[in-house]
């Protein structure tokens, strides 16, 4: 199952954006990151500009798992068991989306196959991409029964 994370900002260069591609590149069939951002004044028009910016990158039949602070705190183990049901049932593809600082419209949540949260704190936004990155990795790494999780 190819892995993805759809952003909302720019990671340019910066060092969280080079966790992310070293992350993806360990990826047995390599993740990617799409960026989207919008011009308009923070606000519900912005929340769903952003919701349709993500949308457009989303292929139909992907998996979409929305990274909110109401969703589900899950262990790693727990991601690694939500990837390997969804790829059983033949999904070829997730995309996992952050969010802008407003958080995620309502039609993007509603249309999400699931929703996780990286516990209670606030995550720099950056910051969460590289978490996320080290997740699915990780994720695919206990699929795979590598020792990498128990290190």
């Amino acid at each position: 199952m190819k892995l993805s994370i759809a952003a909302i900002g720019h990671g340019r260069n910066s060092l969280e954006q080079q966790l992310v591609q070293k992350w993806f590149s360990k990826l047995p069939q390599r993740g990617s990151i799409s960026e989207a951002v919008s011009k308009l004044p923070q606000g519900q028009r912005r929340q769903k500009d952003e919701a349709d910016r993500l949308f457009a990158g989303v292929p139909a039949h992907a998996l979409l798992i929305a990274l909110d602070g109401c969703g589900n705190n899950i262990t790693s183990e727990d991601l690694a068991k939500l990837i390997q049901k969804h790829r059983d049932e033949g999904r070829r593809e997730a995309v996992f989306v952050i969010g802008g600082a407003d958080g995620h419209h309502p039609d993007l949540l509603n249309k999400a196959d699931g929703k996780i949260a990286f516990g209670q704190q606030t995550w720099p936004h950056l910051l969460c991409r590289a978490m996320l990155a080290e997740q699915l990795y990780r994720a695919e790494m206990i699929l795979m029964g590598h020792p990498y999780h128990h290190g």
